[in-house]
């Protein structure tokens, strides 16, 4: 079992910044790219931004210059430092990533997701 849990979201004002973390834990032999995704009410859920193994970021147009992605690969865990949020930056937040699994006769990789942190930014 593999298990993503996400933390550090909270109410901001316009301007302000946050700091979300996911560990993920379990069965997991190695992750892949990790990333943070984010649904707005009525929305479809759409990227944020990406990070490779080795630590290429890769981030949304929308978010570029705002947000920076970070892993620690010791910890499993995966970061999204956001400054000057803005109003329509409130969402629930998703981490997700792509988590190898060692089995006796094979590897497994799949995605995974967490449950979601709430961001509010009030203007």
């Amino acid at each position: 079992q593999v298990q993503l849990v996400e933390s550090g979201g909270g109410l901001v004002q316009a301007g302000g910044s946050l700091r979300l973390s996911c560990a993920a834990s379990g069965s997991i032999f190695s992750i892949n790219a990790m990333g943070w995704y984010r649904q707005a009410p009525g929305k479809q859920r759409e990227l944020v931004a990406t990070i490779t193994r080795g630590g290429i970021p890769n981030y949304a147009d929308s978010m570029k210059g705002r947000v920076t992605i970070s892993r620690d690969n010791t910890k499993n865990t995966v970061y999204l430092q956001m400054n000057s949020l803005k109003p329509e930056d409130t969402a629930v937040y998703y981490c997700n990533a792509g988590i190898v699994t060692r089995h006796p006769m094979m590897v497994t990789t799949k995605d995974y997701w967490g449950q979601g942190t709430q961001v509010t930014v009030s203007s």
